[in-house]
């Protein structure tokens, strides 16, 4: 039996996050990875997806996706080639709290634990699911031939990235959606108006439409994209958690499939909400908060808990996007959640909307980019930042300065007296300040 200071079970973005940061800090490591290195994020999610997005046609995705990802998975590989860093080629399963095993039978004992096994394609329950249009976000990419007519189920991200792609490429694409609205973490007034432009670019929505039966759906390939679920299947969990079900899928019974974990150091959490030994989950196995950098910094978080460290990450501004033409990004609560929200002392949450327009700003009309709408929240009295809503060109890169604001306490008079470059997108923000 080998012993190591830190085993990890998953070599996705949380997995090799952990490991590296791990190493670093001087602490022997051993993770387990049976598939490829880099995990959904790098080889069938969100690295490929940005090379269709980027690319002008479904032949040329397929040879920069060809190039990207594997020169990617390189750099993951040399990551874990660090000399505190010994990977294992293989699927691993728990033998008690502070082991686990390889599938030939090795075995690897250490007094921490963390598993980052991500997540999979969660499917509809539909009686005719093994019908061969079918495919998920993995089989789509896998694709030789551009399809001529495609349906996607589900208006979340993954599929309002890939039908805004196919769109492109020239594909008739059919949008259906059991929600009145797309992308639900989106303030509605920026999903509307998103969808709204993709319907006038061509993209056919069916909202609020229950799929019954995929025989139901014209089209040459069905893409399911109703979200992703917690991968646990195989870990053993029983023989390491107490309170794991019979089937040692999860320590607790949960909905989602994910592993409950403390929320502020993503240890793995008994029924009382205690925390079991010294095993963690993190990423999209956790359930919490399904996004590759939230994966990163969940590893980070995990690493200096078992260091007895401290920092300063805020799980709680927690920025994203979704990679449309125009793209969309946010950060912090939407309109409708702030309006739901009641402080402390039962009265509603104060705060103003300000807004400013893609339209409006002259580097976004010299890049002929002139869609886009902003919101940005604003507490009141106090006048902090609470969030921004966007889409247009470079949302992404707007929002990631808010959520940097957030994190400081930033307040909208302080942004107002920040210069901001002319010309540029970034005169947006400006834009909104000066309402």
């Amino acid at each position: 039996m080998t012993t190591t200071d830190i085993i990890v079970i998953g070599a996705g973005p949380g997995g090799y996050r952990a490991a590296e940061y791990a190493a670093k800090q001087g602490l022997k490591v051993t993770i387990f990875e049976g598939e490829n290195v880099g995990g959904t994020c790098l080889n069938v999610g969100c690295i490929p997806t940005k090379t269709y997005v980027h690319s002008a046609t479904f032949a040329e995705a397929r040879q920069r996706m060809a190039t990207v990802v594997p020169q990617l998975r390189a750099g993951v590989e040399a990551i874990l080639s660090h000399p505190n860093i010994t990977l294992v080629r293989s699927h691993a399963r728990f033998v008690d709290a502070n082991t686990v095993c390889s599938q030939s039978g090795d075995a690897v004992t250490a007094k921490s634990i963390i598993i980052a096994t991500g997540s999979s394609t969660k499917f509809l329950p539909l009686p005719d699911i093994d019908d061969p249009r079918l495919v998920d976000s993995t089989g789509l990419l896998q694709l030789d031939t551009q399809p001529k007519r495609l349906a996607i189920i589900g208006a979340g991200v993954i599929g309002m990235e890939f039908a805004s792609v196919f769109h492109r490429f020239g594909s008739e694409v059919t949008v259906v959606e059991y929600l009145k609205e797309c992308l639900p973490a989106l303030d509605s007034d920026i999903a509307k108006r998103l969808r709204k432009g993709m319907e006038k670019s061509g993209v056919n929505f069916k909202m609020k439409t229950a799929v019954q039966n995929l025989a139901d759906i014209d089209a040459d390939v069905i893409l399911m994209a109703t979200g992703r679920k917690p991968r646990t299947e195989g870990l053993n969990l029983s023989a390491a958690v107490p309170a794991a079900s019979p089937s040692g899928a999860i320590p607790v019974a949960s909905p989602s499939g994910a592993i409950p974990v403390v929320p502020d150091t993503f240890a793995v959490s008994a029924p009382d909400g205690s925390p079991v030994g010294s095993i963690y989950a993190i990423g999209d196995v956790n359930g919490r908060q399904m996004l590759a950098h939230a994966a990163e910094m969940q590893a980070v978080r995990a690493v200096n808990h078992i260091l007895g460290r401290t920092d300063n990450i805020r799980f709680d501004v927690m920025p994203a996007a979704i990679f449309t033409t125009p793209e969309a990004a946010c950060v912090g609560p939407t309109e409708d959640q702030l309006k739901a929200a009641t402080a402390s002392n039962g009265s509603p949450v104060g705060y103003t909307c300000r807004k400013a327009f893609w339209r409006a700003n002259g580097k976004a009309l010299a890049m002929n980019e002139p869609e886009g709408m902003l919101k940005l929240f604003v507490s009141e009295p106090d006048g902090r930042l609470l969030g921004c809503h966007a889409y247009g060109a470079h949302a992404a890169d707007i929002v990631q300065e808010v959520s940097v604001l957030i994190c400081r306490e930033t307040t909208i008079g302080q942004l107002r007296d920040m210069i901001h470059i002319h010309p540029t997108l970034g005169e947006v923000l400006s834009a909104a300040c000066s309402q």
